[in-house]
Protein backbone atom coordinates (compact mmCIF):
# COMPACT_ATOMS: atom_id res chain seq x y z
CA UNK A 1 0.00 0.00 0.00
CA UNK A 2 1.20 3.51 -0.54
CA UNK A 3 1.66 6.38 1.65
CA UNK A 4 1.39 9.11 -0.98
CA UNK A 5 -1.72 10.80 -0.80
CA UNK A 6 -1.44 10.37 -4.71
CA UNK A 7 -3.47 12.79 -7.66
CA UNK A 8 -4.00 9.57 -9.91
CA UNK A 9 -5.42 6.14 -8.99
CA UNK A 10 -2.21 3.77 -9.74
CA UNK A 11 -0.02 6.14 -11.98
CA UNK A 12 2.48 4.24 -13.62
CA UNK A 13 6.16 5.23 -11.81
CA UNK A 14 8.48 7.16 -13.84
CA UNK A 15 11.92 6.15 -13.32
CA UNK A 16 13.86 8.04 -16.44
CA UNK A 17 13.45 11.23 -19.04
CA UNK A 18 15.51 12.46 -21.77
CA UNK A 19 14.96 14.88 -24.52
CA UNK A 20 11.27 14.60 -24.92
CA UNK A 21 10.98 10.86 -23.88
CA UNK A 22 9.85 10.01 -20.27
CA UNK A 23 10.13 6.00 -19.26
CA UNK A 24 8.42 4.08 -16.83
CA UNK A 25 9.27 1.23 -14.64
CA UNK A 26 8.06 -1.04 -17.20
CA UNK A 27 10.32 -0.31 -19.88
CA UNK A 28 6.93 1.88 -21.67
CA UNK A 29 8.39 4.90 -23.22
CA UNK A 30 6.06 8.22 -23.73
CA UNK A 31 6.80 10.95 -25.83
CA UNK A 32 5.89 14.25 -23.54
CA UNK A 33 3.82 16.54 -25.78
CA UNK A 34 2.67 18.65 -22.60
CA UNK A 35 6.16 18.87 -21.09
CA UNK A 36 4.00 17.26 -18.13
CA UNK A 37 1.82 20.53 -17.56
CA UNK A 38 3.30 22.64 -19.89
CA UNK A 39 6.62 22.99 -17.73
CA UNK A 40 9.21 21.27 -19.26
CA UNK A 41 10.87 23.89 -21.95
CA UNK A 42 14.97 22.99 -22.36
CA UNK A 43 14.10 18.94 -22.34
CA UNK A 44 14.44 16.08 -19.79
CA UNK A 45 17.23 15.61 -18.39
CA UNK A 46 19.60 18.42 -19.62
CA UNK A 47 22.99 17.48 -17.88
CA UNK A 48 24.44 21.63 -18.00
CA UNK A 49 21.18 21.94 -15.55
CA UNK A 50 21.72 19.41 -13.14
CA UNK A 51 25.39 20.09 -12.57
CA UNK A 52 24.40 23.79 -11.85
CA UNK A 53 21.65 22.49 -9.05
CA UNK A 54 24.38 20.07 -7.31
CA UNK A 55 27.07 22.69 -7.53
CA UNK A 56 24.44 25.38 -5.92
CA UNK A 57 23.21 22.77 -3.40
CA UNK A 58 26.42 21.74 -2.59
CA UNK A 59 28.22 24.99 -1.62
CA UNK A 60 25.32 27.37 -0.28
CA UNK A 61 21.78 25.19 -0.43
CA UNK A 62 19.82 27.97 1.59
CA UNK A 63 19.56 30.60 3.61
CA UNK A 64 16.29 32.73 4.66
CA UNK A 65 15.57 35.96 1.70
CA UNK A 66 15.12 37.98 4.56
CA UNK A 67 18.21 37.42 6.40
CA UNK A 68 20.67 37.23 3.37
CA UNK A 69 20.79 37.72 0.07
CA UNK A 70 23.27 35.25 -2.48
CA UNK A 71 25.26 36.26 -5.79
CA UNK A 72 23.48 33.77 -7.37
CA UNK A 73 20.09 35.65 -6.88
CA UNK A 74 21.41 39.03 -7.84
CA UNK A 75 23.33 37.64 -10.89
CA UNK A 76 20.03 35.87 -11.87
CA UNK A 77 17.42 39.05 -11.63
CA UNK A 78 20.08 40.92 -13.31
CA UNK A 79 19.73 38.94 -16.24
CA UNK A 80 16.21 37.75 -16.25
CA UNK A 81 15.50 42.15 -16.85
CA UNK A 82 17.14 41.96 -20.20
CA UNK A 83 14.30 39.64 -21.10
CA UNK A 84 11.48 40.64 -19.19
CA UNK A 85 8.51 43.31 -20.51
CA UNK A 86 8.16 44.85 -17.55
CA UNK A 87 9.77 48.19 -17.04
CA UNK A 88 12.57 48.58 -14.41
CA UNK A 89 11.59 44.98 -13.54
CA UNK A 90 12.37 43.92 -9.77
CA UNK A 91 12.00 40.03 -9.25
CA UNK A 92 10.88 38.27 -6.62
CA UNK A 93 11.57 34.54 -6.50
CA UNK A 94 8.86 32.37 -4.92
CA UNK A 95 8.27 27.98 -5.12
CA UNK A 96 5.30 28.17 -8.35
CA UNK A 97 2.47 29.95 -9.95
CA UNK A 98 -0.09 29.64 -7.28
CA UNK A 99 2.99 31.57 -5.20
CA UNK A 100 3.31 34.11 -7.47
CA UNK A 101 -0.34 34.61 -7.86
CA UNK A 102 -0.90 35.02 -4.70
CA UNK A 103 2.19 37.59 -4.54
CA UNK A 104 1.27 39.65 -7.07
CA UNK A 105 -2.04 39.87 -5.75
CA UNK A 106 -1.09 41.37 -2.74
CA UNK A 107 1.44 43.74 -4.06
CA UNK A 108 -1.12 45.28 -5.96
CA UNK A 109 -3.06 45.99 -2.83
CA UNK A 110 0.55 46.98 -1.39
CA UNK A 111 1.27 49.54 -4.47
CA UNK A 112 -2.37 51.08 -4.36
CA UNK A 113 -2.33 51.56 -0.41
CA UNK A 114 1.02 53.01 -0.62
CA UNK A 115 -1.04 55.17 -3.06
CA UNK A 116 -3.10 56.72 -0.33
CA UNK A 117 -6.18 54.30 -2.52
CA UNK A 118 -7.16 52.34 0.19
CA UNK A 119 -10.71 52.21 -1.16
CA UNK A 120 -9.16 50.00 -4.01
CA UNK A 121 -9.50 46.26 -2.69
CA UNK A 122 -11.19 44.75 -5.78
CA UNK A 123 -9.75 42.63 -8.60
CA UNK A 124 -11.24 42.38 -12.13
CA UNK A 125 -10.52 39.00 -13.73
CA UNK A 126 -11.55 37.13 -17.08
CA UNK A 127 -14.49 34.26 -16.60
CA UNK A 128 -12.46 30.54 -18.16
CA UNK A 129 -9.56 31.94 -16.44
CA UNK A 130 -6.88 29.69 -14.27
CA UNK A 131 -4.38 31.55 -12.06
CA UNK A 132 -3.57 28.79 -9.15
CA UNK A 133 -5.30 26.64 -6.72
CA UNK A 134 -4.34 28.37 -3.45
CA UNK A 135 -7.03 30.52 -1.97
CA UNK A 136 -6.24 33.72 -3.87
CA UNK A 137 -5.18 32.46 -6.95
CA UNK A 138 -8.83 30.38 -7.36
CA UNK A 139 -10.34 33.46 -5.76
CA UNK A 140 -9.41 34.98 -9.10
CA UNK A 141 -9.74 32.27 -11.70
CA UNK A 142 -13.19 31.72 -13.59
CA UNK A 143 -13.44 27.84 -13.31
CA UNK A 144 -16.64 26.86 -11.99
CA UNK A 145 -15.24 23.25 -11.30
CA UNK A 146 -12.52 23.98 -9.54
CA UNK A 147 -13.91 26.77 -7.58
CA UNK A 148 -17.36 25.19 -6.38
CA UNK A 149 -15.97 23.52 -3.64
CA UNK A 150 -14.38 26.40 -1.88
CA UNK A 151 -16.91 29.30 -2.85
CA UNK A 152 -17.74 29.96 0.47
CA UNK A 153 -13.87 30.73 1.50
CA UNK A 154 -13.02 32.94 -2.05
CA UNK A 155 -13.28 36.33 -2.03
CA UNK A 156 -15.60 38.59 -4.37
CA UNK A 157 -13.92 38.64 -7.93
CA UNK A 158 -15.57 41.26 -11.21
CA UNK A 159 -15.33 38.61 -13.82
CA UNK A 160 -15.33 40.05 -17.47
CA UNK A 161 -16.06 37.71 -20.83
CA UNK A 162 -13.23 35.30 -21.19
CA UNK A 163 -11.00 36.02 -24.81
CA UNK A 164 -12.02 33.14 -26.83
CA UNK A 165 -12.44 33.74 -30.72
CA UNK A 166 -13.77 30.22 -31.74
CA UNK A 167 -16.33 30.99 -29.60
CA UNK A 168 -16.16 34.98 -28.91
CA UNK A 169 -19.10 36.35 -27.45
CA UNK A 170 -18.61 39.95 -29.22
CA UNK A 171 -21.45 40.76 -31.02
CA UNK A 172 -19.17 42.34 -34.25
CA UNK A 173 -17.07 38.96 -34.38
CA UNK A 174 -14.80 38.71 -36.06
CA UNK A 175 -14.30 42.60 -36.37
CA UNK A 176 -13.88 45.26 -33.12
CA UNK A 177 -13.38 41.92 -30.63
CA UNK A 178 -10.62 44.05 -28.87
CA UNK A 179 -12.92 47.26 -28.68
CA UNK A 180 -15.46 45.45 -27.20
CA UNK A 181 -13.60 43.83 -24.24
CA UNK A 182 -12.16 47.05 -23.53
CA UNK A 183 -15.95 48.23 -23.16
CA UNK A 184 -16.75 45.53 -21.34
CA UNK A 185 -13.82 45.91 -18.79
CA UNK A 186 -14.60 49.68 -18.37
CA UNK A 187 -18.11 48.82 -17.89
CA UNK A 188 -17.00 46.62 -15.04
CA UNK A 189 -14.77 49.41 -13.63
CA UNK A 190 -17.34 52.09 -13.75
CA UNK A 191 -19.74 49.88 -11.86
CA UNK A 192 -17.76 48.90 -9.31
CA UNK A 193 -17.30 52.51 -8.58
CA UNK A 194 -14.64 55.20 -9.28
CA UNK A 195 -11.68 54.00 -7.19
CA UNK A 196 -12.44 50.83 -6.61
CA UNK A 197 -10.44 48.39 -8.37
CA UNK A 198 -7.10 47.61 -7.64
CA UNK A 199 -6.20 45.10 -10.71
CA UNK A 200 -6.95 43.47 -13.40
CA UNK A 201 -5.29 39.69 -14.48
CA UNK A 202 -5.23 37.86 -17.30
CA UNK A 203 -3.10 35.19 -19.07
CA UNK A 204 -1.67 37.30 -22.90
CA UNK A 205 -2.95 33.78 -24.45
CA UNK A 206 -4.99 31.37 -22.70
CA UNK A 207 -3.43 28.29 -20.88
CA UNK A 208 -4.61 25.01 -19.58
CA UNK A 209 -8.47 26.56 -19.58
CA UNK A 210 -8.59 28.22 -22.92
CA UNK A 211 -6.18 25.80 -24.60
CA UNK A 212 -4.07 28.36 -26.26
CA UNK A 213 -6.82 31.16 -27.32
CA UNK A 214 -4.66 34.04 -28.79
CA UNK A 215 -6.45 37.49 -28.49
CA UNK A 216 -6.92 39.67 -31.31
CA UNK A 217 -4.32 42.37 -32.39
CA UNK A 218 -6.15 45.18 -30.87
CA UNK A 219 -7.26 43.82 -27.32
CA UNK A 220 -4.09 44.57 -25.44
CA UNK A 221 -3.62 47.59 -26.18
CA UNK A 222 -6.93 48.56 -25.77
CA UNK A 223 -7.82 46.47 -22.63
CA UNK A 224 -4.03 48.23 -21.24
CA UNK A 225 -5.40 51.93 -22.13
CA UNK A 226 -8.78 51.39 -20.11
CA UNK A 227 -6.68 50.04 -17.27
CA UNK A 228 -4.13 53.05 -17.12
CA UNK A 229 -7.03 56.10 -17.66
CA UNK A 230 -8.23 54.25 -14.36
CA UNK A 231 -5.52 54.02 -12.38
CA UNK A 232 -5.67 49.57 -12.30
CA UNK A 233 -2.86 47.83 -12.26
CA UNK A 234 -1.99 44.91 -15.24
CA UNK A 235 -1.30 41.57 -13.65
CA UNK A 236 0.40 39.79 -16.78
CA UNK A 237 -0.18 35.89 -15.93
CA UNK A 238 2.64 34.16 -17.54
CA UNK A 239 3.06 31.06 -15.62
CA UNK A 240 2.52 29.05 -18.94
CA UNK A 241 3.69 31.31 -21.41
CA UNK A 242 6.93 32.02 -20.69
CA UNK A 243 9.97 31.82 -21.01
CA UNK A 244 10.09 31.17 -24.76
CA UNK A 245 6.94 29.10 -25.18
CA UNK A 246 4.48 31.06 -27.45
CA UNK A 247 7.73 32.04 -29.80
CA UNK A 248 8.29 35.12 -27.61
CA UNK A 249 10.52 35.18 -24.54
CA UNK A 250 6.83 36.56 -22.93
CA UNK A 251 3.69 36.21 -24.89
CA UNK A 252 2.88 40.06 -23.70
CA UNK A 253 5.95 40.87 -26.49
CA UNK A 254 3.24 39.83 -29.00
CA UNK A 255 1.52 42.67 -28.35
CA UNK A 256 4.25 45.59 -26.71
CA UNK A 257 2.43 45.22 -23.53
CA UNK A 258 4.46 46.11 -20.44
CA UNK A 259 2.78 44.64 -17.18
CA UNK A 260 2.74 46.58 -13.88
CA UNK A 261 3.24 42.65 -12.23
CA UNK A 262 3.77 39.80 -14.37
CA UNK A 263 4.04 36.64 -12.98
CA UNK A 264 5.74 33.22 -14.24
CA UNK A 265 6.78 29.88 -13.02
CA UNK A 266 6.87 25.84 -14.98
CA UNK A 267 9.07 27.08 -17.77
CA UNK A 268 11.28 29.97 -15.65
CA UNK A 269 12.67 26.33 -14.40
CA UNK A 270 11.82 24.00 -16.72
CA UNK A 271 10.67 21.68 -14.01
CA UNK A 272 14.53 21.25 -12.29
CA UNK A 273 13.12 23.62 -9.08
CA UNK A 274 10.17 24.62 -7.89
CA UNK A 275 10.52 28.24 -8.86
CA UNK A 276 7.98 30.81 -9.85
CA UNK A 277 8.21 34.47 -10.01
CA UNK A 278 6.24 37.85 -9.19
CA UNK A 279 8.15 40.50 -11.40
CA UNK A 280 6.97 44.14 -10.48
CA UNK A 281 7.54 47.12 -12.16
CA UNK A 282 10.45 49.73 -10.96
CA UNK A 283 7.32 52.24 -10.30
CA UNK A 284 5.09 49.08 -8.66
CA UNK A 285 8.84 48.59 -6.88
CA UNK A 286 9.43 52.12 -5.41
CA UNK A 287 6.48 53.07 -4.63
CA UNK A 288 5.89 50.44 -2.21
CA UNK A 289 9.28 50.34 -0.24
CA UNK A 290 8.81 54.24 -0.01
CA UNK A 291 6.02 53.29 1.93
CA UNK A 292 7.21 51.22 4.42
CA UNK A 293 7.58 47.67 2.43
CA UNK A 294 5.83 45.08 0.69
CA UNK A 295 4.39 42.98 4.08
CA UNK A 296 4.81 39.32 2.53
CA UNK A 297 7.36 36.71 3.35
CA UNK A 298 7.81 32.51 1.98
CA UNK A 299 9.91 30.44 4.04
CA UNK A 300 11.61 29.36 0.39
CA UNK A 301 11.55 32.57 -1.44
CA UNK A 302 14.58 33.91 -2.69
CA UNK A 303 16.36 30.74 -2.96
CA UNK A 304 19.55 30.05 -4.13
CA UNK A 305 19.37 26.68 -5.17
CA UNK A 306 16.14 27.88 -7.54
CA UNK A 307 17.88 31.04 -8.68
CA UNK A 308 20.79 29.00 -9.66
CA UNK A 309 18.59 26.37 -11.73
CA UNK A 310 16.21 29.74 -13.29
CA UNK A 311 19.46 31.38 -14.42
CA UNK A 312 21.24 27.35 -15.74
CA UNK A 313 17.85 27.10 -17.79
CA UNK A 314 17.81 31.26 -19.00
CA UNK A 315 21.14 30.37 -20.28
CA UNK A 316 19.87 27.11 -22.00
CA UNK A 317 17.33 28.72 -23.91
CA UNK A 318 19.56 31.69 -24.51
CA UNK A 319 22.58 29.13 -25.96
CA UNK A 320 20.29 26.08 -28.06
CA UNK A 321 17.99 29.62 -29.12
CA UNK A 322 15.00 27.98 -28.05
CA UNK A 323 12.58 30.84 -28.02
CA UNK A 324 13.40 31.41 -31.81
CA UNK A 325 13.39 27.46 -32.24
CA UNK A 326 9.64 28.07 -30.66
CA UNK A 327 8.82 30.47 -33.30
CA UNK A 328 9.77 28.33 -36.03
CA UNK A 329 8.38 24.74 -34.82
CA UNK A 330 4.88 26.80 -34.60
CA UNK A 331 3.63 26.28 -38.54
CA UNK A 332 5.01 22.54 -38.30
CA UNK A 333 2.84 21.72 -35.08
CA UNK A 334 0.08 23.35 -36.30
CA UNK A 335 -0.12 21.62 -39.88
CA UNK A 336 1.09 18.09 -38.43
CA UNK A 337 -2.20 18.75 -36.13
CA UNK A 338 -4.32 20.10 -38.89
CA UNK A 339 -3.02 17.26 -41.13
CA UNK A 340 -3.70 14.62 -38.70
CA UNK A 341 -7.27 15.97 -36.91
CA UNK A 342 -8.52 18.94 -39.01
CA UNK A 343 -10.97 16.70 -40.88
CA UNK A 344 -11.91 14.43 -37.63
CA UNK A 345 -15.90 15.47 -37.01
CA UNK A 346 -15.12 15.51 -33.12
CA UNK A 347 -12.02 18.35 -33.84
CA UNK A 348 -13.32 21.79 -33.86
CA UNK A 349 -10.44 24.08 -33.51
CA UNK A 350 -7.19 23.58 -33.96
CA UNK A 351 -4.94 26.91 -32.38
CA UNK A 352 -1.69 28.19 -30.69
CA UNK A 353 1.30 30.13 -30.91
CA UNK A 354 4.65 28.81 -31.08
CA UNK A 355 5.11 25.44 -29.20
CA UNK A 356 1.54 26.08 -27.27
CA UNK A 357 -1.69 23.88 -28.97
CA UNK A 358 -4.75 23.46 -28.48
CA UNK A 359 -7.17 21.39 -29.98
CA UNK A 360 -10.82 21.33 -28.50
CA UNK A 361 -12.67 18.40 -29.72
CA UNK A 362 -16.71 18.73 -30.09
CA UNK A 363 -20.01 17.05 -30.56
CA UNK A 364 -21.12 18.98 -33.39
CA UNK A 365 -19.01 21.21 -35.66
CA UNK A 366 -21.51 23.05 -36.91
CA UNK A 367 -23.18 24.06 -34.32
CA UNK A 368 -19.27 23.96 -32.07
CA UNK A 369 -21.88 22.49 -29.39
CA UNK A 370 -19.42 20.46 -26.57
CA UNK A 371 -19.84 17.12 -25.25
CA UNK A 372 -21.33 16.43 -21.94
CA UNK A 373 -18.89 16.63 -18.98
CA UNK A 374 -20.69 13.18 -17.78
CA UNK A 375 -19.49 11.70 -21.14
CA UNK A 376 -15.92 12.04 -20.02
CA UNK A 377 -14.46 12.28 -23.96
CA UNK A 378 -11.23 14.32 -22.73
CA UNK A 379 -10.42 11.87 -20.03
CA UNK A 380 -10.92 8.73 -22.23
CA UNK A 381 -9.04 11.21 -24.79
CA UNK A 382 -5.90 11.58 -22.36
CA UNK A 383 -6.18 7.86 -21.29
CA UNK A 384 -6.04 6.42 -25.38
CA UNK A 385 -3.08 8.85 -25.80
CA UNK A 386 -1.47 7.25 -22.90
CA UNK A 387 -2.40 3.84 -24.32
CA UNK A 388 -0.40 4.97 -27.60
CA UNK A 389 2.62 6.07 -25.76
CA UNK A 390 1.97 10.34 -25.24
CA UNK A 391 1.38 12.49 -23.16
CA UNK A 392 -1.14 15.68 -23.44
CA UNK A 393 -2.36 18.22 -21.23
CA UNK A 394 -5.81 19.16 -21.18
CA UNK A 395 -8.69 20.71 -19.81
CA UNK A 396 -12.46 21.08 -19.35
CA UNK A 397 -15.16 23.88 -19.27
CA UNK A 398 -13.48 25.48 -22.31
CA UNK A 399 -16.92 26.45 -23.66
CA UNK A 400 -18.89 27.51 -20.90
CA UNK A 401 -17.02 26.75 -18.16
CA UNK A 402 -18.46 23.27 -17.55
CA UNK A 403 -18.60 21.50 -20.52
CA UNK A 404 -15.59 21.50 -23.01
CA UNK A 405 -13.05 19.70 -24.27
CA UNK A 406 -9.50 21.01 -25.23
CA UNK A 407 -6.14 19.01 -25.29
CA UNK A 408 -3.55 20.90 -24.49
CA UNK A 409 -0.34 20.64 -26.56
CA UNK A 410 3.13 22.17 -25.04
CA UNK A 411 5.96 19.60 -25.56
CA UNK A 412 9.49 21.01 -24.89
CA UNK A 413 11.21 23.41 -27.10
CA UNK A 414 13.84 20.74 -28.26
CA UNK A 415 11.06 18.69 -30.13
CA UNK A 416 12.25 17.95 -33.63
CA UNK A 417 10.09 17.79 -36.42
CA UNK A 418 10.04 13.96 -36.70
CA UNK A 419 9.11 14.05 -32.99
CA UNK A 420 6.26 16.55 -33.53
CA UNK A 421 5.01 14.39 -36.83
CA UNK A 422 4.66 11.50 -34.58
CA UNK A 423 2.59 13.53 -31.38
CA UNK A 424 0.32 14.43 -33.83
CA UNK A 425 -0.39 10.67 -35.24
CA UNK A 426 -0.37 9.47 -32.19
CA UNK A 427 -2.80 12.28 -30.75
CA UNK A 428 -4.95 11.18 -33.70
CA UNK A 429 -4.96 7.84 -32.86
CA UNK A 430 -6.51 8.34 -29.61
CA UNK A 431 -8.95 10.49 -30.68
CA UNK A 432 -9.69 8.31 -33.79
CA UNK A 433 -10.25 5.30 -30.66
CA UNK A 434 -12.64 7.48 -28.44
CA UNK A 435 -14.86 8.07 -31.48
CA UNK A 436 -14.83 4.38 -32.04
CA UNK A 437 -16.59 4.15 -28.68
CA UNK A 438 -13.60 2.54 -26.98
CA UNK A 439 -12.78 3.23 -23.37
Amino acid sequence: MSRVFRRAVDPPVAVRAEGVWVEDSAGRRYLDAAGGAIVVGIGHGDPVVAAVLAEQAGRLAYVHGSAFTTETIEAYAAELAEVLPVPGARVFPVSGGSEAVETALKLARACQLARGEAERTLVVARNLSYHGNTRGALAVSGRPRLRGPYEPWLTHTIQVPAVQEYRCPAPGHPRGCGAWHAEQLEGAIEQAGPRRVAAFIAEPIGGATTGAAAPTDDYWPAVAQVCRRHGVLVIADEVMTGFGRTGRWFAADHWGLAPDILVAAKGASSGYWPLGLCVASSEVHDTVRTAGGFVHGLTFSHHPAGAAVGRAVLARLRDLDLVAAAAAKEPLLLAALRSALGDHPMVGDIRGRGLLAGVELVADRETRRPFPPGERVIERVVAAARRHGLLIYWSKGCADGVAGDVVVLGPPLIITPEEIELAATRLAAAVAEVAAGAD
